[in-house]
């Protein structure tokens, strides 16, 4: 086997690298995550993730954890509003389709992944700062002053990640779009008009230019995020302080003022803002590289206009762990570059997609005139 007495080190504890490392143990390999995280106790942000079933479901098969995974997942409904509060169109997934596209809470995810690695697989507050090449070894620097061998490193470290680096120069472009997300832990007290009209499941409204789209954690919470266009100097020249949650929604609601105070509702309730400039990374200019490859965002990071990041990332892990196991490839950097040669194909058309649903959302285009376009 191409990984016999080799140690694999895995940047970065979110979901793509922790099934990566889940993949390569079925096949016995030496590995070990990095996690800047304190502890896997730390919360994460964010909406919750849905998981397809024809993308990263796959993966989770491989991995031996579909059936776990239904069991911290949920099959959700989607409503779609008008500025007013009326509703324009309500859907959820029919009997034989429940589970197509389920929704997970992001620490629910990552419990799941821990419960099924090998223990001390995770090594906790090891924030990479740096790595260099020792002839055919890495040599890993962290935050916390400790050090690590290794003999392949995969980066899975997120779309700032610093390991890209070491296999290209291209960074990521701004895509003209940003978000203000915000979290509200107890909407049933503090915007109960809102919660009554989002209910259990998905809301999500499309206006003036404007995308609107919130999400019911599994215990109640809900996150959303405001995305509008604007050019890239505003995110230095806006003079908006995200500590101030006062200042946030006075913004949002001079940004949107012929929306219904249901909405105003919800900006007042929220309990943490965050601003959220949305990049893609270009696939393109990858320089020779030697036993050290990149997977999910870190590789190819996009917005979330398409719901599709993190099952593109799913299936990179699949494919590497696949290659780096299966004994068809002679060598650790030919399996790496088969790899990456499949994973620039699916994972361009991804990026194609979501650009198309970025500029669709945000166009002067109605709801019922996207639905069609998407058909």
């Amino acid at each position: 086997m191409l990984l016999e007495n080799k140690k694999v080190a895995v940047i970065g504890g979110g979901p793509v690298g922790l099934i990566f490392a889940k993949l390569l143990q079925q096949a016995n390999v030496n590995v070990n995550v990095y996690e800047r995280d304190k502890d896997e106790c730390s919360r994460i942000k964010g909406g919750t993730l849905d998981i397809h079933n024809d993308y990263g479901q796959i993966a989770l098969e491989k991995a031996g954890l579909l059936s776990e995974f239904y069991k911290y997942s949920r099959p959700t409904g989607e409503r779609a509003t008008d500025i007013n509060g009326n509703i324009l169109n309500e859907t959820f997934p029919g009997k034989e389709h429940l589970y197509d596209r389920p929704e997970i809470d992001r620490n629910d995810l990552r419990k799941m992944f821990l419960e099924n690695l090998k223990p001390n697989t995770v090594v906790w507050n090891s924030k990479l700062i740096s790595l260099e090449q020792q002839n055919e070894q890495f040599l890993l620097h962290f935050e916390n002053g400790k050090t690590e061998i290794a003999d392949l490193v995969v980066g899975a470290n997120g779309g700032m990640s610093n390991v890209r680096k070491h296999v290209t120069d291209t960074i990521p472009q701004y895509t003209g779009t940003v978000i203000i997300q915000g979290e509200v832990l107890n909407p049933t007290d503090t915007c109960p008009d809102f919660k009554r009209l989002c209910g259990e499941g998905n809301l999500m409204t499309i206006a003036e230019q404007k995308f609107f789209f919130s999400q019911t954690k599994a215990k109640g919470a809900l996150n959303y995020y405001v995305s509008f266009r604007q050019p890239e100097s505003w995110i230095n020249e806006h003079g908006l302080d995200f500590k101030s949650n006062k200042e946030i929604v006075e913004f949002l609601n001079k940004l949107l003022p012929h929306w219904s105070d249901i909405y105003h509702e919800l900006f007042s309730a929220t309990d943490e803002f965050t601003l959220l400039p949305m990049r893609k990374l270009p696939l393109e200019n990858w320089r020779p590289h030697k036993n050290i490859t990149l997977i999910g965002d870190a590789a190819h990071v996009m917005p979330p206009f398409s719901g599709i990041g993190v099952n593109i990332g799913l299936l990179d892990a699949l494919h590497l762990a696949e290659n780096l196991t299966n004994g068809q490839f002679s060598d650790i950097q030919t399996a790496i570059s088969n790899y990456e040669e499949k994973m620039f194909e699916y994972a361009t058309k991804a990026q194609q997609d979501t650009a198309q649903a970025e500029e669709s959302i945000h166009s002067d285009k109605g709801f019922d005139e996207i639905v069609k376009d998407k058909r």
